[in-house]
């Protein structure tokens, strides 16, 4: 919590105190006849003393003990500082906050009432176990919020521990099956087309040498992604040639949008390995970026299309293992929960609104991921 939550939630156990000082006065005054106006400064007085004196020293208490504890740990968010702690500032606190309560509403009713420092001991005990009391059980209460608010945090970090993980290793599988992939290509091109083995060779490792910081960030801007796509396409044009044309269309507000790295890598693979290579014409890739309203009228998210002009689904559906398309799933799924989508579907360009009918022709696959609006870095 930040000091302005911290002295916000302070001002609203204040704020109870002051309607349980209230009610107290209106139950003495219903059950015993008790006059309501010295009643009720006395009521008030007191409870919002002991309530600042109990409430301000727990957070002392607390953050005296948790002042070595690193701010991105729950222990640097508690506010319950333990019961041998708690024990002495109840006592304290109510004798404090009784006296000063006790002082405040004589002199504002102008009445004399009992204290702890006015008549026999035997008072200021029967006083001080009275004043204990409601101290004792608010105190519980409140203990028993801030242990169910430790369990929901711990939860909650482990939860997140364990998608970091599990989105470590979707990565880490991810980039040797690019790489093999490509590998395999350049494996069978050396063997009909030496030179240009040679040249898409080169192209690789610039594009590793590129790729490699990118793909251990957590995120990277839009156009880092469309940049890489860039890098390989180039590489898969040495193979294919004028087999492979490809588009890219990144309009400048969204390229500083951040996105999970290689997260369009897998899409643009498929297209080419299951779409445009079976055929012996070649085809186009289209890559493009659109920021769109969300169907409910709320909000906005972005848009992101890969598009081909290959044999469709219908005849890569038992080819390959799809190993990408369920890399890229479980990736969104982690990340964004179900906030996030891919669809894949058989596409006329008169159906697709993000193609372009006169340079993708007819035909072919499209790749749809919705990602809830992040805000531009």
């Amino acid at each position: 919590m930040t000091p302005a939550q911290v002295a916000h939630a302070f001002a609203v156990r204040g704020l109870r105190s002051l309607a349980f000082g209230v009610l107290i006065a209106v139950c003495l005054t219903l059950a015993f006849g008790f006059p309501f106006y010295p009643t009720l400064v006395q009521s008030v007085c007191t409870a919002s003393c002991c309530w600042a004196s109990i409430d301000g020293g727990r957070l002392l208490a607390a953050r005296w003990v948790y002042r070595h504890a690193p701010s991105s740990t729950p222990d640097s968010q508690r506010r319950w500082p333990g019961w041998p702690w708690m024990v002495p500032i109840l006592i304290v606190g109510s004798i404090i906050g009784f006296t000063v309560g006790g002082a405040l509403a004589d002199w504002v009713s102008g009445t004399a009432t009992r204290g702890y420092l006015r008549g026999s001991w035997r008072q200021g005990v029967s006083l001080l176990v009275l004043s204990l009391i409601p101290g004792i059980v608010i105190t519980y209460w409140f203990y028993a919020r801030e242990t169910i608010a430790a369990k929901e945090a711990a939860v909650q970090t482990a939860q997140r521990l364990a998608a970091e993980h599990q989105l470590k290793l979707l990565e880490s599988q991810l980039e040797p099956h690019m790489l093999f992939n490509t590998l395999a290509n350049l494996r069978v091109l050396i063997g009909m087309d030496p030179p240009r083995a040679q040249a898409m060779l080169d192209q690789l490792i610039a594009f590793l040498r590129a790729t490699l910081e990118a793909s251990r960030a957590g995120q990277h801007p839009l156009a880092a992604e469309f940049a890489r796509l860039g890098d390989y396409l180039a590489l898969m044009q040495v193979r294919m040639g004028d087999r492979l044309q490809t588009r890219l269309d990144l309009p400048p507000e969204l390229a500083g949008v951040p996105v999970p790295p290689l997260l369009l890598q897998p899409l643009v693979e498929n297209c080419i390995k299951h779409g445009l290579e079976p055929k012996v014409a070649g085809g186009r890739v289209e890559v493009s970026a659109r920021l769109e309203a969300v169907s409910s009228g709320q909000g906005r998210q972005l848009v992101l299309r890969v598009r081909d002009t290959g044999v469709g689904l219908a005849a890569t559906a038992t080819a390959g293992t799809h190993f990408g398309m369920a890399q890229v799933r479980e990736r969104l799924a982690t990340l964004y929960g179900g906030s996030a989508s891919l669809t894949l579907v058989d596409v006329d360009p008169a159906a697709d609104p993000g193609a372009d009918p006169t340079t993708l022709g007819a035909g072919g696959t499209l790749a749809t991921i919705r990602l809830p609006w992040a805000t531009p870095t």
